[in-house]
């Protein structure tokens, strides 16, 4: 009766877990382009649009386009100023969706963000970026 019952409960883990994956592949093309739209705002120094695609919670944080393109400006030079950017895996981490990002600069030198991103009523928003590893060597 127990290994009959665990077995149900590990099928229907397995369905939740597995639709909830499916789910989140399939809203990532929607996800990589508010992340790419993003990019390419900062690249033209659009701080006031680059900053729509931030979550509710960022925008708090700094209060204006102008705060938040100056944080961007100097502790993400390599992101306000991309050479080239590659989406890498989308997953869930503790209930949380992340997208990982590889972003190269104009130096050459390659680092990884894991994007975490929310979704609300205006779409996926970013809800932080966090540095996971630099090369330190150049491509």
């Amino acid at each position: 009766m127990f290994i009959r019952l665990s077995s149900a409960f590990a099928l229907v883990l397995a369905l939740c877990f597995g639709s909830a994956l499916a789910a989140d592949q399939a809203d990532k093309p929607v996800i990589t382009d508010t992340i790419q739209s993003q990019f390419d705002a900062l690249a033209k120094d659009d701080f006031a649009q680059a900053f729509t695609y931030a979550s509710p919670l960022i925008q708090q944080l700094f209060g204006s386009p102008q705060n938040f393109g100056m944080m961007v400006t100097q502790s993400y030079p390599m992101v306000h100023r991309a050479e080239d950017v590659r989406f890498l895996d989308l997953r869930t981490i503790g209930g949380a969706l992340y997208q990982k990002v590889q972003v190269r600069d104009a130096k050459g030198e390659i680092f990884i963000f894991d994007y975490q991103m929310i979704q609300n009523e205006n779409g996926w928003k970013i809800n932080g970026v966090q540095l996971v590893t630099s090369s330190g060597v150049t491509a």
